[in-house]
């Protein structure tokens, strides 16, 4: 190990994650984000600040250019690498940062919808700040606001209304609360599980067409597909012509995978055997 190796390892052992450290911008890419001389070891730069920590809402070459003096918080010290991982919206948005750090997963947080777009809800948290850029701090993904399939995010929410979500994670990029409103009901698919099995007849509705097979749902909220193979006993390239959407079939339950939630069935196996 040279001295400048020895020097920065015993420069790194003093630091701490929380620790807020000044310094000044050495080089920035797009891929890697800013490499920083710290205060106190100007050999080389040893602080790194990835482009998931850049201030939210900035691009990282508005956030951070060479020569500017930043303030960042530590996140990781890394000994063996001789860095220090580093945060600057931590430090651009103190409040924000601190509230969002200390939220734990399955925590139950509540709010008001602000805003709808096709991509997600945003939710102002009743007991967290303002965003500096998006309408709230809380953030529910289309999958994560229904366990059915829905067709839009207002068939679920409404602008102003009243919810209560499971946090899921801190997301660092956009400085948000990951929430999920279905979190807060029974998953129906769980609950059907519970109660059929491998081998079971049901009868269902034709929901969709595809080119491999067809959907059909056999309860509330509940859709299996019915593979090419497993609608007619004959080789076919599609189902157009086998059913319609509408139609009511029944098929027999071929399997149920709890952990990746789907249901497979066939409509051959339901069919009366022949002469």
């Amino acid at each position: 190990m040279s001295d400048q190796d020895s020097a920065a390892r015993a420069f790194l052992a003093g630091i701490r994650v929380g620790d807020v450290l000044g310094g000044v911008v050495a080089e920035v890419t797009r891929s890697r984000g800013a490499v920083v001389l710290l205060d106190g070891f100007p050999a080389r730069p040893l602080g790194r600040i990835g482009s998931l920590d850049m201030p939210w809402g900035r691009r990282s070459a508005e956030a951070a250019q060479v020569g500017r003096r930043i303030t960042a918080e530590v996140t990781a010290v890394d000994p063996d690498k001789g860095q220090v991982h580093m945060s600057l919206a931590a430090t651009e948005q103190p409040e924000l940062w601190a509230f969002l750090s200390g939220l734990r997963s399955g925590e139950v947080l509540s709010g008001t919808v602000a805003a709808i777009e096709s991509f997600g809800v945003f939710v102002a948290l009743d007991d967290g700040p303002e965003h500096p850029v998006f309408p709230g701090v809380g953030f529910i993904t289309v999958p994560e606001l229904s366990w059915r399939h829905i067709e839009a995010v207002s068939d679920v929410v409404r602008v102003g209304q009243r919810v209560s979500c499971e946090f899921l994670q801190f997301d660092t990029w956009n400085g948000e609360a990951r929430l999920s409103l279905r979190a807060m009901e029974p998953d129906p698919f769980q609950e059907f599980a519970d109660r059929v099995q491998a081998g079971r007849s049901l009868h269902g509705w034709v929901t969709k067409l595809i080119p491999f097979g067809v959907f059909v749902e056999v309860a509330d909220g509940i859709e299996g597909l019915v593979h090419l193979s497993e609608l007619t006993a004959e080789a076919v390239d599609a189902p157009d012509g086998l059913v319609e959407v509408g139609d009511e079939i029944t098929v027999v339950v071929t399997e149920v995978d709890r952990a990746r939630r789907t249901l497979a069935l066939s409509r051959v196996r339901a069919l009366p055997a022949p002469p």
